[in-house]
């Protein structure tokens, strides 16, 4: 039989020894304590044991939970939102919109990535799920660019645009490998007055027509008329500088009014993005665009932005842009960005892609020119893409 008092001097915390003790403790000494306080034992000890092996083997046991990841799903949510609103983005200061909008593809597989990467990593199911925004996004901006490519027409142009590099060492090979792809027109631009007889040399026997303005020319297996320079210069640059060509080129069946341009260059620097002189020179030249009265209208040039970015948007509203692939073009060594552009009015450009690499820092591309009926062919007949 238990002796009470003993029992109750345990229960005040002293046994009879005069150590220390919990109640508890002695009701599992004396076989009193209940199989919960057991079952209790058991979990703690597996915890501890799983803890030690985590510890082990570098691994936490962080279960999967829907209430995880909340931060992850806004931030996917809000990359979905800026592909497609781009153009909502304010553009200051430092023009950061109009910087997003030039590697707005990179902008969102790379956050797209780091976002399903983070979720993994947190074990976020609702961020995951949520990652189907930026996608969604993605596709309807981008995917159609990877579709095949319509089948060539009766009425087709093929054309090159190719910014050759004031520092380019080989003109005549440079010329012989873009006109071994077989365009009907080839625009140069950085054409310094050194290198341009090896490029009329090389040229002349499949091109025997061809217009030169200031650094910009143009090389086509049909006649040309009415070239003329065409005025883009920003109001900021007073050394003399002519970088615009203006010419109508005699396809069978209509005439192509065809503008070679070299936009002033934009640089990255602490302070954001500075475009303004290429800002201005292309709403001069969509101005030059919007009052040309032949129908049809192609602007070949390395314009120094993409058809995201709303520098270009003076033209990019008001002409078609490639319906089909990415062509960066810039830079030739690592290719980030196509800011060589092909751009049409009553006509449509459909596959553009890039050529193997020439002398210059850029690659030159390769672009099919539809051209529309010239019967309803109009410059009202534009199919600009504005919201691009």
């Amino acid at each position: 039989m238990r002796n009470p008092v003993s029992g109750l001097i345990v229960l005040m915390g002293e046994d009879r020894y005069g150590n220390r003790a919990w109640a508890d403790q002695a009701q599992r000494a004396s076989g009193q304590g209940d199989m919960s306080e057991r079952v209790s034992e058991a979990e703690v000890s597996e915890a501890r044991t799983g803890a030690r092996t985590g510890a082990r083997t570098g691994r936490a046991r962080v279960p999967w939970g829907w209430r995880r990841g909340r931060v992850l799903t806004a931030l996917a949510a809000l990359t979905a939102l800026v592909l497609l609103c781009h153009r909502r983005v304010p553009n200051t200061p430092g023009r950061l919109g109009s910087l997003l909008e030039s590697f707005l593809p990179w902008f969102g597989l790379l956050a797209t990535a780091a976002l399903l990467a983070l979720g993994l990593l947190r074990r976020a199911p609702l961020a995951l799920l949520a990652l189907l925004l930026p996608v969604a996004a993605l596709t309807y901006r981008f995917g159609g660019l990877l579709l095949p490519a319509p089948e060539p027409g009766d009425r087709d142009l093929v054309v090159v645009q190719h910014n050759a590099s004031d520092e380019n060492g080989d003109p005549s090979g440079t010329a012989r490998s873009l006109a071994a792809a077989g365009p009907d027109l080839i625009a140069l631009e950085e054409l310094l007055p050194g290198a341009r007889p090896a490029y009329e040399r090389t040229l002349a026997a499949r091109y025997p027509h061809h217009a030169v303005a200031g650094t910009v020319g143009l090389w086509s297996k049909h006649p040309l008329s009415g070239v003329r320079a065409a005025d883009i210069k920003p109001a900021g640059i007073t050394e003399p500088w002519s970088r615009g060509l203006r010419a109508v080129a005699g396809t069978p069946g209509q005439d192509v009014a065809v503008y070679v341009a070299h936009l002033p260059s934009i640089r990255v620097g602490a302070s954001g993005l500075a475009s303004e002189w290429r800002d201005e020179s292309a709403r001069k030249l969509g101005a030059a665009v919007a009052a040309e009265k032949t129908a049809a209208v192609l602007v070949l040039g390395d314009l120094n932005g993409t058809v995201d970015d709303r520098g270009l948007a003076p033209l990019t509203s008001q002409l078609d842009v490639p319906a089909r692939g990415f062509a960066f073009s810039y830079p030739a060594g690592f290719p980030a960005a196509r800011i060589d552009q092909v751009m049409a009015r009553s006509a449509s450009v459909g596959r553009i892609r890039t050529l193997p690499a020439t002398g210059s820092d850029h690659l030159p591309v390769l672009a099919r020119i539809t051209l529309d009926d010239p019967v309803s062919a109009a410059p009202s007949a534009s199919r600009g893409r504005s919201t691009r």
